[in-house]
């Protein structure tokens, strides 16, 4: 997989599968074991949670039409990938030479990339139940697990910034 794009056809379109699926992003883990990692992506300024409270209830907010359907498109990709792949495979190149490497897709890893804490606040300040509400949600799912673009910016520059004598990693 080193060297191809992110964006993959991972199930193929046949009369037993029906249409094929893409996903934004394969990765694969780095170690002695290298498993499959599938990634949704959507915009950074992609709603998370409805704009008005569920049915007229106080602090209750669902998540956005947007991103329950990142999650399941996710969903539904990583699952016939599984089907289609198996346990194991040795990809092959566009050559149709075999590239030697051997990717496992056991219970497979998932994320969705969607949208912005920010949402949740205001003049600097947090919607505690906006909050609550995006927490519970994505706590509640297993595969995929939902992360913002500014948490992964963060995630990286944790990685990419040397930490300082006293602890800080520089300005944001």
């Amino acid at each position: 997989m080193s060297g191809k794009k992110l964006e993959q056809v991972v199930a193929g379109r046949s009369v037993a599968t029906g249409g094929g699926k893409r996903v934004d992003a394969l990765l694969k883990t780095l170690g002695v074991i290298n498993s499959l990692c599938f990634v949704e992506i959507k915009r950074h300024d992609t709603a998370l949670l409805e704009k008005r409270e569920y049915g007229g209830r106080s602090d209750v907010y669902s998540p956005s039409r947007e991103l329950t359907g990142a999650v399941a498109q996710i969903q539904i990709t990583t699952q016939k990938a599984t089907v289609q792949v198996k346990e194991r495979f040795a990809p092959v190149g566009e050559d149709g030479v075999e590239t030697g490497e051997i990717l496992y897709a056991i219970a497979p890893k998932s994320l969705v990339v969607c949208g912005s804490l920010s949402e949740f606040r205001r003049e600097g300040k947090g919607h505690p139940a906006k909050i609550r509400a995006f927490e519970l949600y994505r706590r509640s799912l297993n595969n995929p697990e939902i992360i913002t673009f500014d948490e992964l910016y963060e995630r990286a520059r944790f990685i990419a910034v040397p930490t300082g004598v006293d602890g800080d990693r520089g300005p944001s």
